[in-house]
């Protein structure tokens, strides 16, 4: 068989991709068949049948060890948390480096680190805080890479920790920390807090110095923040961390702990833990009648006894290469932590393929019904087969009988009779199940990928005809170019109501879907719901409040033409590219346009006497107005009117709020300064002052919309290539956000 044979004569995009990431060399499609699967033929039939696929880093550099490659078969990897010292943070660095230099991506959590302004014994005397060393990770993650593939990289943080505001905020500055994704662990104490509106404590003891640092706010207040940026640039992602380690194999393992995640949150791993990938096309088990084998009652429906031998063997390959990878992880530390608890992650691909070829509706009832059905033939078969491979390779080093057996995860999942033969044999594997974002597999085979639904029913492509000229063509969607074929449709209007889209899809549909997984999934999902550009800030809250009710243990979104995709032009702003186009931003919203506003009052004392100076914001949390009342008539209270005045009407202008806290901060008066400072009478150097430095606690401290003015800067220069990053490097056209990951539709994917 030719690759071409494999894919399909017209699948260019799909050739490409096996010879640009998968193929070694000139080898034939016959020799990469027999080098990624070990010379299995159960798996190379597999393969040949498009059934299953490893994950990228297998079908890539399996077997390149024998010609003195230093490669890993991993995808990612979880690193040990940075220890709150300068010399455990630089360690990380070196580790985050090889580990990239290997293939592998990385996952960690800055949790252990103290908050900005703790006291440090040394020249600094205050640490510059947990997110200053980001940029450094950033760095390190953009600089390292392997035959093109940049290692990628999630950062995580503690919903209690003071850093909180500054590590949601910092992605809006899109020339910083670039190639990092960034997650909240979020409990289930926090959303409680954000349900009852309560107030939420960020807290941090610094061993060393048993200093305390404590901030009180609104859990509200920080959930609204985290929306807002997520409406705005698609960051951070969240992960229900509760749910996370108390629905999993391990959750009463007290050995156990998860660490952190996976660049795109589908593997929850400790320390040194990595993920090791394969999928199985959904999409290739339908069949055309009725039979005691399918599953629902329908014309089309799936093959479960198929799909249950798919999933054993699936099993047994991934099994087979983490045993043959052991010695080619980049560290120590992760070959014995691989070794001891043994992860592995199988997964799907092709699920809306199979929904529409079965003609079930994403999100609807019945597919919600399917979805359970082949979640419990797939852990209860992947348990099956781990338990039978203990005669071969024995149980994992950690194995726990009681921990495994009493976990609320395989209590409510495992039928009666293979409960028995785990009781009998143990497992081979702590980890099995998990749902990749499939972006570069999914796109080879011409499927849907991971969970996803499919982005749209066509694409448009641009080429020039033999008269020079520029035209548009359509490029159908696979599944969607089939079914018009095999139903004689000519057009995409005539077609089923049951055919939805990522963009049409409501959202508690995706997180039902999700939901209905990860009932059978013990590791996680990398998902992203898309969603309309007039989709308000206060329905992300509500978005995230419902995924975390029904049971999900992460999830991201990205808005159509949010900020992250950089200055939208439309017909719409420019009428016409020669005339001068006056920016939105520097017209004045009315006053009366905002409506209800909401803010908070400081009181603070000046030369002048008690001022009152209230900062209120928009809907969307943004400083829009400044008054300020002075407790008796005073010689600045007509040019605190004045100022004010002039303060409001340049925040309703798009004026940055760190330009007029610049404009305010360091304005003296005489009156103030005879005051004599340890007297603590006053709380600044004028009313101007004190006005920029209230503006500037609650821009920081409060709403922090902007750049954060905290982070340290770094003296690493300004790499070049730090450019918007919504264009694919290989084709410039537009990345789409699917799966948790940057994907292009030739098939680029900077998660694999």
């Amino acid at each position: 068989m030719t690759v071409e044979e494999w894919l399909g004569t017209d699948n260019q995009i799909g050739i490409d991709i096996w010879e640009r990431k998968y193929r070694y060399e000139n080898e034939s499609f016959e020799e990469w068949l027999d080098r990624v699967s070990g010379n299995d033929e159960n798996v190379k039939k597999l393969i040949r049948e498009k059934k299953f696929l490893f994950g990228g880093r297998i079908l890539a550099n399996r077997g390149l060890s024998k010609y003195g490659k230093k490669v890993t078969l991993s995808n990612c990897y979880v690193i040990d948390s940075p220890e709150d010292n300068i010399e455990s943070i630089f360690d990380c660095a070196k580790k985050l480096a090889r580990t990239y230099s290997y293939g592998g991506g990385c996952g960690i959590d800055i949790s252990k680190l103290s908050p900005a302004g703790s006291k440090i014994n040394n020249a600094s005397k205050k640490t510059s805080g947990a997110t200053s060393f980001m940029k450094l990770y950033n760095l390190i993650t953009e600089l390292i890479g392997m035959e093109g593939r940049r290692g990628a990289l999630i950062i995580s943080l503690d919903c209690t920790h003071p850093d909180l505001l500054k590590f949601i905020n910092i992605k809006n500055d899109l020339k910083e920390i670039t190639k990092t994704n960034i997650s909240i662990k979020i409990s289930d104490d926090f959303m409680y807090a954000i349900e009852q509106d309560l107030d939420w404590k960020l807290t941090y003891i610094r061993k060393e110095t048993s200093e305390k640092i404590e901030y009180i706010y609104k859990a509200r207040d920080i959930f609204r923040i985290f929306a807002k940026m997520n409406w705005d640039y698609a960051e951070p992602g969240i992960l229900f961390w509760d749910k996370i380690k108390n629905w999993s194999l391990l959750s009463d393992d007290r050995n156990f702990n998860f660490e952190s995640v996976n660049p795109c949150g589908e593997e929850p791993l400790p320390a040194g833990g990595s993920c090791l990938l394969g999928s199985i096309n959904l999409s290739e088990f339908i069949i055309k009648t009725k039979s005691e084998l399918n599953i629902l009652g329908f014309e089309t429906t799936f093959d479960a006894l198929n799909f249950k031998k798919v999933v054993d063997q699936g099993v047994i390959a991934l099994n087979k290469v983490l045993y043959e990878g052991l010695p080619l992880h980049p560290l120590q530390e992760q070959r014995e932590s691989v070794n001891n608890w043994r992860q592995i992650g199988l997964g799907i691909f092709g699920y809306h393929d199979m929904l529409i070829k079965i003609g079930l509706k994403y999100g609807s009832e019945d597919a919600i019904k399917l979805t359970e059905k082949i979640g419990q033939i797939m852990i209860n078969q992947a348990l099956l087969t781990s338990a039978n491979l203990t005669n071969i390779y024995g149980k994992y080093p950690n194995y726990d009988s009681s921990a495994i057996l009493s976990s609320n995860f395989f209590i409510k999942n495992i039928n009666s009779d293979i409960k028995e033969i785990i009781e009998k044999n143990g497992l081979a594997n702590s980890q099995l199940l998990t749902i990749p974002p499939t972006g570069t597999l999914g796109t080879m085979l011409g499927v849907s990928t991971g969970l996803e639904p499919i982005y749209d029913i066509f694409y448009t492509r641009k080429t020039e005809s033999l008269h020079s000229k520029e035209e548009l063509y359509k490029i159908y969607t696979p599944i969607i170019k089939e079914y018009m074929k095999e139903n004689n449709i000519k057009f995409e209007k005539d077609l089923p109501d049951f055919i939805n889209t990522a963009t049409t899809i409501h959202y508690t549909n995706r997180i039902d879907t999700q939901a209905a997984w990860q009932k059978y999934v013990d590791a996680s999902i990398s998902s992203t719901i898309n969603i309309p550009n007039n989709f308000i800030a206060e329905e992300v809250e509500d978005l995230y409040l419902y995924a975390w009710k029904q049971g999900l243990k992460g999830i991201t979104i990205y808005r159509d033409g949010c900020k992250r995709e950089g200055i939208l032009t439309t017909s719409e702003t420019i009428k016409n590219k020669d005339s001068e186009v006056v920016p939105d931003s520097i017209i004045p919203i009315s006053r009366a346009s905002l409506g209800k506003t909401h803010g908070s009052t400081s009181d603070k004392k000046s030369a002048c006497g008690k001022m009152y100076i209230t900062i209120n914001r928009d809907k969307s949390g943004n400083i829009i107005e400044s008054f300020v009342n002075v407790s008796n008539t005073g010689i600045c209270k007509s040019n605190i009117d004045g100022i004010n005045r002039l303060i409001s009407l340049c925040l309703r202008s798009g004026v940055k709020v760190e330009k007029i806290i610049n404009q305010l901060k360091g304005i003296v008066c005489q009156a103030c300064i005879k005051i004599k400072p340890e007297n603590k009478k006053i709380d600044g150097l004028s009313c101007p002052d004190i006005i920029g430095k209230t503006l500037e606690g609650e821009y920081n401290d409060k709403i922090t919309i902007g750049r954060i003015e905290t982070m340290i800067k770094s003296t690493i220069l300004e790499n070049p290539e730090n450019k918007n990053n919504s264009k694919c490097p290989d084709c410039d056209k537009d990345l789409r956000f699917t799966g948790g990951c940057q994907t292009c539709t030739c098939g680029w994917s900077k998660c694999e």
